[in-house]
């Protein structure tokens, strides 16, 4: 049903067709890297936070962690990820194929400006074993996201890990 919600959610852009399928797991963002034969900072990696009552949804490139203190800083909370067992109630998609297309309209979308230094990058589309090649454009686009925000770190070269 998750690949069938993003897919629907793609459809609307005329990019339904562009979902690759894997022959093996993309669950892991070493593993999504391998099955596209990219670098892994190129894995647009969903995740899941609450923000007080409400469920937020980060797009970050493959190779960022997030900065609990930039996060404190922009949404005025702790950073605390939603549990493995509350993230597909939360979202449509469990997790290993959370991705921003197909999420229900009360989940604020934010992506991270790590993503912003590449021409491409590969998000998922709702299972373990696929993802979408879009240009940075493309995935403003497609992901309804409330806006960009630069809350992660280990990415830049000057940032320590």
């Amino acid at each position: 049903m998750s690949l069938t919600l993003a897919e629907k959610h793609l459809a609307q852009f005329e990019a339904a067709h562009r979902i690759q399928i894997l022959a093996q797991s993309s669950a892991t963002v070493a593993q999504a890297a391998a099955a596209l034969k990219c670098e892994p900072a190129r894995i647009a990696k969903s995740l899941t936070f609450s923000v007080g009552d409400d469920v937020i949804l980060i797009v970050a490139a493959g190779d960022a962690k997030i900065d609990n203190k930039k996060f404190k800083q922009y949404f005025g909370v702790k950073a605390k990820m939603l549990a493995p067992d509350e993230v597909e109630a939360c979202v449509g998609h469990a997790i290993g194929g959370v991705c921003p297309f197909g999420v229900p309209e009360t989940v604020d979308i934010f992506l991270d400006a790590s993503l912003k230094r590449f021409d491409t990058v590969f998000p998922a589309c709702g299972t373990s074993n696929s993802a979408i090649e879009l240009s940075i454009a493309e995935l403003e686009q497609f992901t309804n996201y409330q806006q960009w925000v630069d809350i992660s770190k280990g990415w830049q070269d000057d940032t320590p890990s």
